[in-house]
């Protein structure tokens, strides 16, 4: 991880503002159909075309071609026959597949296989969103396509898949052949095989092999049309994540999808339905199982990839914030933060303004996130002065420079979010005392940081809650440690020494993903002091507070 901050030029006004888009909110996307004429302000060309589309052709698809079986895998509620769709009814370009992964199709193709593209990518081509990767499926076997491209590695035991290096991508490419060699899922799905064709049944068969409905869906991008074995089409207009097999097999044959699940619902904006919901909690526990290096990859595609409330609030909901990040479930807990509660809090806000700057194609180095959730452990432990936080976030940003930052924060008449408990009424603390304020916030952090990777520690953050599952899970290796520390190593005893510092205030999205120490530490500051002082106030809001409604 390269090391950089930003020099900040002190003027009589603050400029540590995101850029417009970032103030835009997020809107879910397809909550409810019924939310029709509301939706079409937001998504005049993409959910209400994807939705009308899909109702004609419902009405297209060719009985010959469909399924009578009215049962389904995921919950044993009727849905609907299988069909394919052509991409022009759902909107879907060629010219949206990403090149690396448009010159994997072409060289299988070429050599005559069968090639497709398959999961999550055509969910989000349907949804008009980007997808994070493309997969590919062939009916090549994975030797073949090894011969096609040359730089290519076959990864993975029990489900190998070949890595095929492209235009500085992988692209990930299985083989129905070695998806055959699965069994037993056949017999815990209701849904017939279909008669038609040896192609339909075989992609049939790999769709049994998915996690839910919305990734068993397959596009062939040369006859341009979609396949629909198991509903997909369907629960994405309902905005719903549901397994294919039943909930139970699915995920006690293979627990990631519990988390899977989560980080699906919460970047799309979809519910999960009543039978998944339901064993994602009975077997929330059997997550424990993953390595801890699988753990911190699907952690990080929650937080770093701009659905990090979201994705908090379903952890919380679900009680796998208790197994995974015990400090902050008790955070949650102590705040009386119920399990469907509706309002926000200060983790929750901090994360929020993180997402106003990421997406599937902008994510952020996990270290950012994890910064942020230390910050936020040591002013919950301890709150603070709203302007020793501001100085604190000022002299990450600048590379050290705390004389600048402590002058900065002093010339701040605005004031702070009054909704959160971790900051403290202002008491007209002089630039000695802001000084030494920030000084002590940066050894709190430190301390902080060993907390939470110490497995003892973080075994007594649910003390005070017995009724809660017993985690001692650690899952943040050393090198995302030291990553972090040095963030905040800037923040010195000296007051003039200092790091470098980040020149400008675009964000460079690459230096972000990449871990690059000034990039993250610009973005971290932005995100706490727009946290502590947003652009809207909430004094009106805080007066309320007391009478927000919570969830059940």
């Amino acid at each position: 991880m390269a090391v950089i901050g930003f020099k900040f030029v002190r003027q009589s006004t603050l400029h540590l503002r995101p850029t417009p888009f970032q103030y835009l909110r997020k809107v879910p996307i397809l909550t409810h159909l019924h939310l029709h004429f509301t939706l079409s302000r937001f998504f005049p060309n993409s959910i209400i075309h994807f939705i009308k589309a899909v109702q004609k052709s419902i009405v297209a698809v060719n009985a010959s071609e469909t399924s009578t079986d009215e049962n389904s895998g995921g919950g044993n509620e009727k849905s609907p026959a299988w069909k394919k769709i052509g991409t022009k009814e759902l909107g879907i370009h060629n010219s949206s597949i990403g090149p690396a992964a448009r010159k994997v199709l072409n060289g299988l193709k070429k050599r005559g296989y069968d090639v497709y593209l398959v999961g999550g990518c055509v969910r989000d081509l349907i949804l008009k969103q980007t997808p994070k990767d493309f997969d590919i499926i062939t009916s090549a076997e994975l030797k073949e396509v090894m011969k096609v491209f040359s730089w290519c590695k076959i990864v993975g035991k029990r489900f190998p898949i070949c890595h095929v290096h492209m235009d500085d991508t992988i692209v990930e490419v299985s083989s129905f052949n070695t998806a055959r060699g699965k069994k037993g899922v056949e017999s815990s799905h209701h849904t017939k095989a279909p008669n038609s064709c040896e192609k339909d049944l075989l992609r049939w068969k790999n769709c049994l092999n998915r996690d839910f409905t919305i990734n068993g869906l397959i596009l062939d991008p040369y006859e341009r049309v979609v396949y629909d074995y198991m509903g997909g089409i369907e629960d994405i207009r309902k905005a719903k994540v549901r397994t294919i097999n039943p909930a139970d097999i699915s995920f006690r044959e293979d627990c990631a999808r519990i988390l899977r699940a989560i980080r699906i619902a919460a970047r799309l904006g979809f519910s999960i339905s009543k039978e998944t919901a339901h064993f994602i909690k009975n077997l929330s526990s059997s997550v424990l199982r993953l390595d801890k290096g699988r753990l911190l990859m699907e952690i990080n595609y929650m937080l770093a990839y701009g659905s990090g409330e979201a994705s908090l609030r379903l952890l919380w909901k679900f009680g796998l914030l208790d197994i995974l990040l015990p400090f902050q479930a008790a955070y949650f807990a102590h705040h009386g933060f119920r399990r469907r509660d509706k309002r926000t809090n200060m983790l929750l806000s901090l994360f929020s303004n993180l997402d106003k700057l990421l997406a599937p194609n902008r994510p952020c180095y996990g270290s950012l996130w994890f910064a942020i959730l230390a910050l936020h452990k040591a002013l919950s432990d301890r709150p603070r002065d709203p302007l020793v936080v501001a100085a604190f976030s000022l002299a990450v940003h600048n590379g050290g420079n705390l004389l600048e930052a402590v002058n900065i924060a002093g010339m701040i008449n605005k004031a702070h979010d009054m909704r959160f408990p971790e900051l403290l009424d202002p008491s007209g603390m002089d630039a000695k005392a802001l000084e030494a304020g920030v000084r002590d916030l940066a050894e709190s952090i430190r301390g902080t940081l060993l907390q939470m990777t110490d497995e003892h520690f973080v075994s007594q953050a649910m003390a005070d809650y017995p009724q809660a599952p017993h985690s001692d899970l650690v899952f943040i290796p050393l090198e995302l440690y030291v990553k972090v520390f040095n963030i905040f190593e800037c923040v010195k005893r000296s007051a003039v020494k200092r790091s470098l510092s980040k020149q400008g205030m675009k964000i460079d999205y690459e230096s972000l993903a990449n871990g690059d120490i000034q990039e993250i530490r610009h973005v971290f500051a932005r995100i706490v002091f727009d946290t502590v002082f947003p652009l809207h106030q909430y004094q009106d809001q805080a007066l309320k507070s007391s009478s927000v409604s919570q969830g059940g």
